[in-house]
């Protein structure tokens, strides 16, 4: 494999960067636009865009697309030229059209993804007399020789030799597909072959931090060399339902013309002359423009929520399921909360308010962050600044241990007395507590209920101790963390997240359970919860990680230790099997908070809820939300997430808001919605005109419709649905989760079919009674142009009426579906009469006639309303209802 190997990144530290003509402070900003002129852009090779004729060779892959270009080819056996050339002609319209469809939607997702270029922290200077500075910049600009920081959450941008590190482990999945973490430490002379110094593009840090030099961008990176073609992803529900309903239909369209052939062998004599028509029979029945409708309405509905409201979807099939989400999975800080907590009160041992705790805490804090070269601060730590400033420019700082896998607390070394060092110790009251020096076990006791009751009141603890140690030049470890003075403690309350409070009812209204999975303490969430009219029955927590300890508790109660750790009163404790958390048993509409949860908890919650049968969204934005990312339906983070959180999402937010997700459901069903639509429509209407067919076919003398006829009606209805990708659903069909279940929807488009046919029939049996006359040939001419028109109408009052019949009773506009119908309805009438007419065989009707079809027309308009309403209150309505009862469409 190829990469930095012996190259560039080889040698001594200082060799590396003289062999790169670069410093610890990084480049100059002249210097880097030079080196990234002849470097060209930190980018890996894009893929080949696909040309025109082949994306029109894969629309062929679709199962309606495969039949139709089969039935042409049989027409073309037979010399049946004209039926031939319709079919393939509708092939030829239905690739080009998904062609043109795959290339706008690619151009828009190529433009919206701009929005989230990801970024790299990185120091350079104005020029060579200036201090280097940090900032962000596109990680395309990033060039050999360039300095960069590394911190949790970071996908490393480039391949780096690291030149400092502490307690730094990546994830190397991308490359070797382990998902085991590789601890990364600096060697100024590395081992031969050793790759522990070197971090690669695609990896992910997940934990410590870093500051490394670029050794290799763009096309030169290992990954650029590694990279395989993805594979695929797991078809989605709306997929998996689409597929199951189109093999359903090729069956019955893979039936037909042996059934029209022995009918009309065994009836007529007709024999292989009948071919044609039951060849045109069986395309009267696809849904041609289905992957046009599908690529389109998803397509429009992505760029409209990138240019309205900043959302960014970053795979298409992601928002029909959006659309069908009935469970969203949060995180409490910056979703309900704002992303950073505010220091509440300081208290000393005894309780009380003292300042000087806060002083302290704000030290360890300042120098942890500047000795361990941290890219930014955590959010307690940030708030400590806020409100202390840079307390800890009195001290000298001399040494850091940061927070680590498996470590709760932080210590900064700084100078103290003369001869003397000061370490100031901070982190949870329980880790904190074990390390000082305490009088008894009571006094121990009388501490943690003092954080307990700070926790209980919905408040995040901080404990603070400090140790008076002789100077020492050996570096400092966790085993000097012994022997603490217990100094007090500071509290955080998190801020309410603007308009959190008015998203949460906005979902509810849609439909869409909230569950809140967090790592806090079960009170904090409580609180949160509460304040935000979101009342939680009851709370679960996963027992610290203990695998006996899962608990649950009702809201507002817990242990006087202030941790999940089953130590309190009024607890149930819960075997390991049992635990809701670790074995994903949370169901929606039961739980609302879920405390503690470790990020494999999460992902275990989010995949039970999945395997109940609800459609999933998780909105997280941290490193430690990428398996629930990855595990849930619909992955969504923030613009502002860690780069492995927003690369591995499937919609990207402009911020981390709740109403934006309201938005991004809206328009997921609103592009559902119409799909559905269009294939109710479709469906319904072509089953009952293949039905009516069939049926004269066997009783008519002669063919009921020529094929030529027949094609040229389909491709008139192919027209008019193109409306459907453009339509605007009737606003009730927004409030509830869009399901496509193929049962449901195969009895439909049956029972609705069946009404069609019966009016198809009606009409037949009305014309043999008209047409008993002497001449036969143009009896046949009239008969021929009557049901053209009749099918023509009646297709359009399924569509105006099933689709638009509640809105047009309220007096509402029909929209595009309805100027469509319009449109239709006028083909029907004036095509016979016309030159087209002609040359397809038809011929004006008479007055008398059109009075025919008035009445059969208005009797199954009237029917098929009642039918329609019938259907409707059948339906659940979408407020308070559970999941079991959302709409199958």
């Amino acid at each position: 494999m190829s990469g930095p190997g012996p190259g560039p990144a080889s040698g001594t530290s200082l060799q590396v960067l003289r062999g790169l003509d670069t410093g610890p402070r990084g480049l100059t900003d002249a210097e880097a636009a030079a080196r990234l002129v002849g470097h060209g852009e930190n980018a890996p090779p894009r893929p080949r865009t696909p040309s025109a004729l082949r994306r029109g060779l894969r629309g062929l892959r679709d199962p309606f697309t495969t039949v139709l270009l089969t039935l042409g080819l049989v027409s073309a056996f037979v010399a049946s030229w004209g039926t031939a050339t319709v079919i393939l002609a509708l092939v030829a319209v239905s690739c080009a059209l998904r062609a043109a469809g795959e290339r706008r939607a690619d151009r828009s997702l190529a433009a919206l993804r701009e929005l989230v270029v990801g970024t790299a922290t990185v120091l350079r200077r104005t020029d060579d007399t200036a201090a280097p500075r940090a900032h962000e910049v596109p990680v395309a600009d990033l060039v050999p020789g360039d300095v960069v920081r590394l911190g949790p959450g970071d996908l490393v941008p480039a391949d780096v030799r690291l030149l400092r590190a502490h307690g730094l482990t990546v994830s190397e999945a991308a490359l070797t597909g382990e998902s085991a973490p590789v601890a990364k430490a600096a060697a100024d002379l590395p081992e031969p072959h050793a790759e522990s110094h070197l971090c690669f593009q695609g990896s992910a840090v997940v934990a410590g931090g870093a500051t490394a030099v670029v050794v290799a961008t763009g096309a030169h990176t290992r990954f650029a060399a590694a990279q395989r073609t993805p594979e695929p992803r797991e078809p989605s529900a709306f997929d998996r339902s689409v597929h199951g309903i189109a093999w359903v239909l090729v069956r019955f369209m893979l039936l037909t013309p042996p059934l029209v052939l022995m009918a009309g062998a065994a009836l007529r004599g007709r024999g292989l002359q009948t071919l044609p028509f039951a060849v045109s029979v069986a395309v009267g029945l696809t849904p041609e423009m289905l992957p046009v409708i599908v690529t389109t309405c998803l397509a429009r509905s992505a760029a409209l929520l990138a240019r309205t409201r900043r959302v960014v979807v970053r795979r298409l099939p992601a928002l029909h399921d959006l659309g069908a989400i009935d469970v969203l999975c949060v995180d409490k800080t910056g979703t309900l909360t704002q992303d950073r907590p505010v220091a509440a009160r300081s208290l000393g041992p005894d309780g009380r308010d003292d300042p000087e705790v806060l002083r302290r805490a704000a030290a360890c804090a300042w120098w942890t962050l500047q000795l361990a070269e941290l890219p930014a601060p955590d959010a307690l730590d940030e708030a400590l600044l806020d409100v202390a400033g840079a307390a800890g420019e009195e001290y000298d700082g001399l040494a850091a241990l940061p927070v680590a896998p498996g470590r709760r607390l932080a210590t900064a070394v700084v100078a103290g007395r003369p001869g003397r060092h000061l370490l100031i110790t901070k982190g949870a009251a329980e880790d904190v507590l074990e390390r000082c020096d305490l009088p008894d076990d009571a006094e121990r006791r009388r501490l943690l209920a003092l954080a307990a009751r700070e926790a209980e009141a919905g408040q995040r603890v901080l404990a603070v101790a400090t140790a008076d140690r002789p100077a020492r030049a050996r570096p400092h470890t966790p085993a000097d963390e012994r022997g603490l003075t217990f100094r007090g403690l500071v509290t955080f309350r998190d801020e309410l997240a603007p308009g959190a409070a008015e998203s949460l009812r906005t979902l509810a209204a849609l439909g869409v359970d909230v569950h809140v999975l967090t790592g806090d303490h079960p009170a904090t969430a409580v609180r949160v919860c509460r304040e935000l009219g979101l009342e939680p029955g009851e709370v679960r927590t996963d027992g610290g990680g203990d695998p006996g300890g899962a608990d649950t508790v009702s809201a507002g109660t817990e242990g006087a230790s202030g941790r999940g750790d089953g130590a309190g009163p009024g607890r149930a404790e819960v075997r390991e099997d049992e635990n809701p958390v670790r074995t994903g048993q949370v169901t929606a509409g039961t739980t609302t908070v879920v405390a503690r949860c470790t990020p494999e908890d999460k992902a275990r919650v989010v995949a039970g809820l999945r395997a109940a049968g609800h459609t999933v969204g998780f909105l997280g934005d941290g490193v430690n939300d990428v398996p629930a990312l990855l595990a849930a339906d619909v992955g969504i983070a923030p613009r502002g997430a860690v780069a492995v959180a927003r690369e591995s999402a499937d919609v990207v937010l402009a911020e981390k808001d709740l109403t934006a997700i309201g938005h991004a459901v809206t328009a997921g069903r609103s592009s559902s919605a119409n799909i559905a639509a269009y294939l109710r429509v479709t469906l319904s209407s072509n089953l009952g005109n293949v039905l009516a067919m069939l049926a004269a076919g066997l009783l008519l003398p002669f063919l009921p419709m020529l094929p030529v006829q027949v094609l040229a009606q389909n491709l008139c209805f192919d027209a008019a649905q193109l409306a459907f990708a453009h339509d605007r659903p009737d606003p009730g069909e927004l409030r509830r989760p869009t399901l496509l279940r193929p049962p449901a929807f195969l009895r439909f488009i049956t029972g609705f079919g069946l009404l069609n046919a019966f009016a198809d029939l009606a009409t037949f049996g009305v014309l043999a009674l008209a047409l008993d006359g002497p001449d036969a040939l143009d009896d046949e001419a009239v008969f021929h142009s009557a049901w053209f028109t009749e099918n023509l109408l009646t297709q359009a009052l399924v569509m105006l009426l099933l689709r638009h019949g509640r809105r047009l009773t309220r007096g509402g506009r029909p929209g595009p579906v309805g100027w469509a119908a319009a449109f239709l309805a006028a083909v029907g009438l004036a095509v016979p009469p016309s030159p087209l007419g002609a040359a397809l065989g038809m011929t004006a009707l008479p007055a008398p006639y059109h009075l025919l079809l008035a009445a059969v027309l208005g009797l199954y308009a009237l029917a098929l309303t009642v039918a329609t309403i019938r259907h409707a209150r059948r339906r659940p309505q979408p407020a308070g209802c559970t999941v079991a009862q959302n709409s199958n469409l």
